[in-house]
């Protein structure tokens, strides 16, 4: 178990290394760029590949604590089941906004300890803004310096969706919530809107990955907010299935 002054020291590090990833994304962002189709028929780009290799070569430098991303997910339940703390990564959330050159997309770091994140890092290199959690206390840092941020209660609440992935669900989601305003965004950045008390609800009703929402989950979470499953249970990252319940920040 880390305490807390590792937990800091820790933060710190990791940032740097969400740093170094994006800034491999953005060279390849300001030039053309190969794009592949991955088994799934999700496109992967060069810039997932590079920033997934500086994140592992950041990391390991770092800990001994074993790496699972989107781009190295295939380790076996069996070893996984053994890791009491583990950094589960997404090295380019949002490659479809990467793609369609809009800015919202994130590189996810998160430190997973006994199925929880207690500490994570998203960082949006094209908005040149990141944000912090250490399960306690968020952050949003940009050029004019670093603040604590925390969800704040609205009227008429904002609800953020999926730019790139709508549902018939979420419709439904949104006639029962009432009078609301929709805000579309990509990538994790729909967890660190709630967080920043920009928006109140994000209810995601599709599928996502475990590296899509590890890290954002803990920034939300550090801010005050709850990521439960349509049952009111936390999502966890000790299980079997890489593919996440649907589920509800707010």
């Amino acid at each position: 178990m880390l305490n807390t002054s590792q937990i800091k020291a820790l933060q710190a590090d990791v940032k740097a290394v969400a740093i170094a990833a994006g800034n491999a994304i953005m060279d390849i962002y300001q030039r053309d760029f190969a794009i592949y189709t991955k088994t799934d028929e999700s496109p992967l780009t060069e810039a997932d590949l590079a920033a997934h290799h500086v994140i592992v070569d950041g990391l390991t430098a770092l800990s001994d604590l074993p790496i699972l991303s989107e781009e190295s997910a295939n380790i076996a339940w069996s070893e996984r089941q053994t890791w009491q703390s583990y950094w589960l990564v997404d090295p380019l959330d949002g490659t479809k906004e990467f793609i369609n050159k809009n800015s919202e997309f994130t590189v996810n770091i998160a430190l997973i300890e006994n199925g929880k994140p207690i500490l994570a890092v998203v960082y949006a290199p094209a908005l040149n803004k990141a944000w912090l959690g250490d399960g306690k206390t968020a952050w949003l840092v940009t050029k004019a310096g670093k603040e604590v941020i925390r969800l704040l209660p609205a009227t008429i609440p904002t609800v953020v969706g999926s730019r790139s992935h709508p549902s018939v669900e979420l419709e439904a989601y949104l006639q029962q919530l009432g009078e609301h305003k929709l805000v579309a965004v990509g990538s994790s950045l729909k967890f660190c809107l709630v967080a920043e008390g920009r928006a109140q609800y994000y209810p995601r009703l599709g599928p996502t990955m475990m590296w899509d929402t590890a890290a954002g989950q803990c920034i939300a979470e550090s801010a005050g907010a709850t990521v439960n499953d349509l049952d009111g249970f936390p999502l966890r990252y000790d299980r079997e299935s890489l593919l996440n319940p649907y589920f509800v920040v707010s």
